[in-house]
């Protein structure tokens, strides 16, 4: 069944009560892939880390118990969600383990080379040039940090359920090929079936590349 628009647009943007319902559903729908994300990124007790579109802010926690001698920073472009992250991440934020800003992934507001560790859970569908994102993202990347993004790949059913004006799906090779141009290397997807639902990993490496390149219970299987 194909979502109405109008909720299709609040998983791009929550905003109100409504927002603030879908986060709550979210954190159950999608606990299993955050999970994943975070077992893939390989995070260490001292990495500085950043998570595109938290949403939630659950994530943010398990992230933050993961690099616990370490800082934990997320952007989302959604109000209602940074209001609802903040709260839920309250004594993080307070012993400055933790920081969540309203930005875009385009805009990331963090000097060059800061994180260890970037992830995404859903949110590349929402990047009306992700290009330009994922140049910003390897800006703000040590080199040879580590990326993980999760995403629905384009097929059938997601092409039926998901508004095209609001969500864009791709196949696992467009992503490979967007962080390739973007100045990531040792580029590789993993595709999992969690929950009946195909979902794909790509993880990939920030590469020293030219300034020209950026400016300022699960089924599995491994793509080379």
């Amino acid at each position: 069944m194909r979502r109405p628009e109008f909720i299709a647009s609040q998983g791009r943007q929550p905003s109100g009560i409504l927002g603030s319902l879908l986060a709550r559903v979210m954190a159950v729908e999608t606990a299993a892939e955050n999970a994943a994300a975070l077992e893939l990124l390989e995070i260490q007790p001292t990495d500085r880390v950043l998570e595109l579109g938290f949403g939630h802010g659950r994530t943010i926690a398990r992230a933050a118990r993961a690099a616990y001698a370490g800082f934990v920073a997320g952007v989302d472009w959604s109000q209602r969600m940074v209001q609802v992250a903040t709260r839920y991440n309250r004594r993080l934020i307070g012993d400055g383990r933790a920081e969540l800003k309203r930005s875009l992934s385009s805009q990331l507001p963090y000097p060059d080379r800061g994180f260890d560790k970037v992830y995404a859970v859903h949110t590349i569908y929402f990047w009306t040039a992700p290009s330009e994102d994922l140049r910003e993202i390897a800006r703000v990347m040590k080199l040879g940090a580590r990326l993980v993004l999760a995403f629905r790949p384009r097929d059938a059913s997601t092409s039926a359920a998901f508004p095209d004006g609001i969500y864009k799906h791709y196949a696992p090779e467009e992503v490979q090929t967007l962080l390739e141009d973007a100045g990531f290397e040792d580029v590789q997807t993993i595709d999992r079936l969690i929950s009946r639902r195909a979902i794909s990993f790509t993880v990939a490496r920030r590469a020293a590349v030219s300034q020209n390149a950026i400016p300022n219970g699960p089924k599995e299987e491994t793509r080379p």
